[in-house]
């Protein structure tokens, strides 16, 4: 609990009804979306303005309480679970979007704003706000920042970064940095707006965002190509980008992951492939025409049993959609879903595929695979029973397995999930310790009595490196 003094301060900033210390309330925020992993908070804060944050930091800073900034708790590598006590950050009382821009493509929010709602809300002005994530129902702005979040369209859009113009950010200080503006152009020193970007909430509270916007492509379609293989997707991704054709969506799912999901999505998705390849284009419709009859022919240039194109734009929503709940659909099968995002360069998905398998072989744990195949992001997605010590080990192992795969095929160990808790043991083999070491002198800089988001992306120690047989 917080120290009296320093509960009468925070009330006295937000007010009794934003101060939410009760055990119940802090056992909401104790967890997010990452399997076993859970601290317990001190408090949780509802700042109203930026103001209020401000105060709110000047008196964590000085008592040296930890502060964890929180969207929705969707993150999947316990970027939000207080592991240090302190408070929470939650922004519900800020989810206001404060200026579509039409003249200067850009919105302007507050970090509380739901993901689609900004969307939407964009698009009915004919604009477009590309990043996807698949939890973008639930996600907010400011989590989507923190996390650097990708999706769907990753591959022709790219991610939230590409789509951060300036933020309105708050120091562990207390002070307040301007970066960025509508601008199409801005050299003036440091980078700050991308640095903030994928922090992870280590350097700063966000506390609005400049976003940019572009406008609604035309049209769109949707395809399905089955594969009686891994190889025969993964030369077909390859092919579709050596072929300059870049389109808006390029998913994968192995065989694996469309029982589960087509027991869950029921919507006609065949079981009996190796691999699916799920492809959406976008833009002019004489483009879109041209784009997907071409796509079509390099698929069953290279083998695919069937290339189907959906007849209507509902048809290809559900597909989509389908993709989008492959998670929710996976976790449905055993008590714990354990769902990871592995990167490798596109050439190598088929190889990445191949070697999860084995290594879920090896392991004995069960391990579907999706993802973004046109970015080489995938997500092995392991089932199993957190309650099941000796199978938890395994899991790890396999993992670490893994992520070194990756790094082996010219990889990462995360493409869009973020480090926080659960890859933090895993950075100095993607970085090195040199670069651990530089990121952390700026984490120091910024933040001398570490109060933003303690615990996260260093590891106390790292993970002894797995050596993968060839």
């Amino acid at each position: 609990m917080l120290d009296g003094e320093v509960r009468k301060k925070l009330t006295a900033i937000v007010g009794e009804s934003n101060v939410l210390d009760s055990e119940e309330n802090l056992i909401v925020y104790s967890y997010d979306a990452t399997p076993n992993y859970q601290a317990m908070p001190d408090a949780i804060i509802k700042p109203g303005n930026r103001v209020e944050i401000q105060d709110i930091v000047r008196v964590c800073n000085e008592h040296k309480i930890p502060i964890v900034p929180r969207g929705s708790g969707t993150n999947l590598c316990a970027g939000t679970c207080p592991l240090e006590g302190g408070i929470v950050l939650l922004f519900t009382r800020m989810n206001a979007i404060l200026e579509i821009d039409e003249e200067n493509l850009s919105v302007t929010v507050q970090p509380g704003v739901i993901t689609l709602d900004m969307i939407q809300a964009v698009e009915e002005k004919g604009l477009f706000y590309p990043p996807d994530p698949s939890s973008m129902k639930i996600s907010t702005i400011g989590g989507n920042i923190n996390e650097n979040s990708g999706g769907l369209r990753g591959l022709k859009y790219g991610v939230t970064r590409d789509y951060v113009m300036g933020l309105e950010v708050v120091l562990p200080n207390g002070e307040v940095i301007r970066t960025g503006g509508k601008l199409a152009k801005d050299v003036a020193g440091y980078d700050f707006t991308r640095l903030m970007v994928g922090s992870e909430g280590t350097l700063g509270v966000v506390t609005e965002a400049t976003l940019k916007l572009i406008p609604i492509p035309e049209t769109k379609k949707t395809m399905l190509a089955l594969f009686d293989s891994l190889e025969g997707a993964g030369k077909a991704v390859s092919s579709i980008i050596a072929h300059k054709i870049i389109p808006a969506t390029l998913e994968f799912l192995d065989q694996p992951t469309l029982e589960v999901v087509e027991d869950f999505a029921q919507i006609g998705l065949p079981t009996d492939v190796g691999a699916v390849l799920l492809i959406e284009q976008d833009g002019p419709v004489e483009v879109v025409e041209r784009d997907i009859a071409k796509i079509a022919e390099i698929c069953e240039h290279i083998g695919a049993t069937s290339v189907q194109v959906a007849k209507t734009n509902e048809e290809g929503l559900a597909l989509t959609t389908a993709r989008r709940a492959a998670l929710s659909a996976l976790a449905r099968k055993k008590p714990t879903t354990i769902l990871e995002d592995a990167t490798v360069p596109r050439s190598k998905i088929a190889e990445m595929v191949r070697a999860i398998n084995e290594i879920a072989k090896k392991y004995q744990v069960e391990i579907c695979t999706f993802g973004h195949a046109g970015d080489g992001n995938l997500h092995p997605t392991c089932m199993t029973d957190s309650r099941n010590e000796e199978e938890m080990h395994r899991v790890e192992e396999a993992f670490s397995e893994i992520f070194a795969k990756a790094i082996d095929l010219g990889g990462t160990i995360t493409g869009e999930h973020g480090v926080g808790v659960m890859k933090s043991p895993y950075l100095a083999w993607k970085l090195g310790n040199e670069g651990v070491n530089a990121m952390k002198t700026l984490k120091f800089a910024f933040d001398p009595n570490n109060i933003m988001n303690p615990g996260k992306i260093f590891a106390k120690e790292t993970k002894k490196r797995v050596v993968v047989q060839k």
